[in-house]
């Protein structure tokens, strides 16, 4: 019985990491110059020019459930709210870049 059990455990175990989607890892420097094209004018500095209580500071992606690449990709390709989407204008693994750059500069404070 214990022979089963390891066996399925290695089983799942090996489809897990073999159907995981691999870990995002956006290029942070073009995704600063994507930023500073289509983002800044509304979050300059991490700032929210319209909402201001929904800045891309740490503390606020982590309390609007935005800290981390699947959220802002998600974000940034299907707009919300006053965000528009940018999923037409801008190409996946511009998006991804994005998301590298405000999550870094998240963890820096924006400086």
């Amino acid at each position: 019985m214990k022979r089963i059990i390891k066996i399925m455990l290695l089983g799942i175990a090996i489809f897990t990491f073999a159907f995981s989607s691999p870990a995002l890892a956006g290029d942070a420097a073009s995704g600063a110059k994507v930023f500073s094209g289509n983002c800044a004018s509304c979050h300059a500095g991490g700032k929210n020019l319209v909402k201001a209580e929904k800045s891309l500071k740490k503390a606020d992606l982590e309390k609007y459930g935005l800290y981390s690449a699947e959220a802002i990709i998600s974000q940034v390709t299907n707009g919300k709210g006053a965000m528009p989407a940018f999923g037409k204008r801008l190409k996946p693994e511009q998006i991804e870049n994005v998301a590298a750059y405000v999550l870094s500069q998240a963890d820096k404070s924006w400086k």
